[in-house]
């Protein structure tokens, strides 16, 4: 018995697909995946249209689905993440249904509770066997972690895996198991290694990027959180990771050992691992090389579904036990409010990820942004997007100034007191004003390019359409 079909089209046949239904795919190959353009080419020639395209992440390799859309083959697009190829032309109206924007954690829940079903889920293998066993720890095009397509391949009515690599049956130590997947197929490339993770990911030398990140540093340790057991999460930019090189600083020279490093993971979180600041890592996403070597080699670097990283309606998730999580923001407005969906001109360029789901549950959700970027205030009266609900945000951390979150008069005098520079988040706005000036309101369409689905479900916000000129 064996589950390869000779082609794709053979496969999609086979899965039933038919006009209207859902399609969906996962984003570990990143800016390198083939997979999500050679899948909708086909069903495309297929003649195959109306279709919602369930996708964690889009980015600049998947432009070409404006084609699809202008074709009417994509209706409808769901996602947690829009790069700016896509997102621009999203922007000015290209679709005439709203994108669906969820979070990490709210797009597992829903696809789990029924509420966006998949018909047929495509799974990019980096390493596969017959029955379908696959993993993206191995392989030409190794990934790592296949954490977020575990809901889309136990959910989905038809499973196809897409693979380069076929390996003999049983596959050893598998991501996705056989159980779950209905056809397999075999090409001759699922992505482009370059594009599918970085060699490293690298520590800012800017030194207003240092300053801060020291800065955000002290803000942990001043927190009274960083002690044995500490839990914590870092984006992979070059701020986010010299705050963590400052930390791990901290927690050697004071002993401290962390219980686990969690979320996308880096390979300055694997050396935090191996020099003892963590037990485990939970790793729901590989951002570099080293990440992907040590997840197939170090059993104390564990993969993780989107579930169990960020579900609001799992029993437990392990955002719920995090103690700090370092973010970053487009805009911050006074009221803790945080954008991460558009530019500065209100087109789409990026999407909560687990922005939102991280700030929740983390004790101490900490936003690292330079006061001004491009000559515009970072800093706003409102944001032009809600992605993340201020409610949830602790502390902003500029090179000017660290700014609390009024809810959070403990956390203020527990800075003050380790003599932090702390303001208000209305002087941080006055401060970046009087070097650039009070930008003037952007303008904005009438029409709802999409919206923004917290990860409980409810709405958010919407985004509007860009006005062309």
């Amino acid at each position: 018995m064996s589950k390869i079909v000779k082609t794709l089209r053979e496969a999609i046949e086979l899965a039933g697909l038919k006009d209207g239904m859902t399609v969906s795919f996962h984003h570990h190959l990143r800016n390198g995946d083939y997979v999500l353009n050679l899948v909708m080419d086909e069903i495309a020639r297929m003649g195959v249209k109306e279709l919602t395209v369930n996708a964690s992440s889009l980015f600049d390799t998947h432009a070409p689905l404006a084609d699809h859309i202008r074709s009417h083959v994509v209706r409808k697009i769901q996602t947690d993440y829009m790069s700016a190829a896509l997102g621009r032309q999203i922007s000015t109206g290209l679709m005439q249904e709203p994108v669906e924007f969820r979070t990490h954690g709210g797009r597992p829940s829903d696809i789990i509770l029924g509420r966006t079903p998949i018909d047929v889920a495509f799974i990019a293998a980096p390493a596969a066997d017959e029955m379908g066993n696959c993993t993206g720890k191995l392989g030409k095009s190794a990934c790592g972690s296949l954490g977020y397509a575990f809901a889309d391949a136990q959910c989905a009515k038809k499973t196809i895996v897409i693979t380069d690599n076929l390996v003999p049956y049983p596959l050893e130590n598998r991501s996705i198991p056989e159980t779950d997947v209905d056809y397999v197929v075999v090409v001759d490339a699922i992505g482009d290694p370059n594009g599918i993770v970085s060699g490293t990911t690298k520590i800012t030398r800017d030194p207003v990027g240092l300053m801060m990140a020291q800065t955000a540093a002290k803000v942990i340790q001043a927190s009274g959180l960083l002690k044995d057991g500490f839990s914590f999460q870092t984006g992979a930019g070059g701020a986010s990771l010299a705050a963590a090189m400052y930390l791990k600083q901290i927690m050697l020279a004071e002993q401290i050992h962390g219980s686990y490093g969690l979320g996308g993971i880096t390979g300055y979180l694997v050396d935090m691992l191996r020099e003892g600041c963590f037990r485990e890592l939970l790793d729901v996403q590989c951002f570099d090389l080293k990440a992907v070597e040590s997840i197939r080699s170090d059993p104390r670097h564990m993969e993780i579904s989107g579930e169990r990283y960020a579900s609001p309606s799992a029993k437990s998730a392990a955002v719920d036990n995090l103690d700090v999580v370092i973010l970053g923001a487009t805009e911050v407005d006074t009221d803790f409010n945080v954008n991460v969906h558009t530019d500065s001109n209100g087109y789409i360029m990026g999407g909560s990820g687990g922005h939102s789901d991280t700030a929740a549950g983390a004790k101490l959700a900490m936003i690292i942004a330079p006061i001004m970027r491009a000559r515009l205030p970072i800093v706003t009266d409102r944001v032009t997007c809600i992605s993340t609900p201020g409610s949830t945000i602790d502390v902003l951390v500029t090179q000017k100034g660290i700014a609390v979150n009024p809810a959070r008069s403990d956390l203020r005098e527990r800075l003050k007191a380790a003599g932090l520079p702390v303001k208000e988040i209305g002087e941080l706005k006055e401060i970046a004003e009087r070097i650039t000036g009070v930008p003037k309101k952007i303008p904005q369409g009438d029409r709802v390019v999409a919206n923004v689905i917290y990860r409980d479900g409810t709405l958010l916000d919407s985004i509007y359409n860009v006005p062309q000129r």
